[in-house]
C-alpha cells in the first residue's frame, strides 16, 4: 500500500514540470494507493492558492478538482484521519527540528497508522521525515 502526499496529487491534475513523471509512476503502479481524507482539504487549498497567484484560472482549478473527485472514485482509496493520528501529528510537528509542518505531519502519522509501505511525495521534507520513520519514500 502507497500513501499519495498533496504534493504529488496535486501534480495529476494541474500541469508542472514534473506531472508527466508522477503520472506515468500512477498509471504503471500495481499497488493500492492511499491517502487521508484530509488530502480533499489540501488538493482544494493548493488549487485556492494557484488561482490567487494566477498560476492557474478559476475555470482550470473547478476542472483540477472536478477530475480529482473522479479520481477518489476510480483510483485513490481515502482513509479517515483518526484522532490518534491527529495526536501522532501532533507529537511530530513539536520536534522544531525536524521542520514538519501540520498537513504533512498528518499525512505522515495516517501512513504509519495504517501500515503503508511507501509514501509517494514530492516535499523534500516530508520525504527525509518518512525515511527517519522507516517508510519507503517515491520521491517525484
Amino acid at each position: 500500500m502507497i500513501y499519495l502526499d498533496t504534493s504529488a496529487a496535486v501534480l495529476l491534475f494541474v500541469p508542472e514540470p514534473i506531472s508527466d513523471a508522477v503520472e506515468e509512476w500512477f498509471t504503471a503502479c500495481t499497488d493500492v494507493v492511499v491517502s487521508a481524507d484530509w488530502i480533499c482539504t489540501e488538493l482544494t487549498s493548493a488549487l485556492s492558492i494557484k488561482v490567487c497567484r494566477a498560476e492557474i484560472s478559476a475555470e482550470q482549478a473547478q476542472t483540477a478538482w472536478e477530475k480529482f473527485e473522479a479520481f477518489c472514485g476510480a483510483g485513490l482509496r481515502l482513509v479517515p484521519a483518526s484522532r490518534s493520528a491527529f495526536a501522532q501529528a501532533a507529537r511530530l510537528t513539536r520536534d522544531a527540528r525536524s521542520r514538519r509542518r501540520a498537513g504533512a505531519s498528518l499525512h505522515l502519522a495516517v501512513a504509519i497508522e495504517i501500515g503503508a509501505s511507501s509514501l509517494a511525495t514530492t516535499d523534500g521534507n516530508l520525504e527525509a521525515n518518512a525515511r527517519l520513520q522507516t517508510l519507503t519514500t517515491i520521491m517525484f
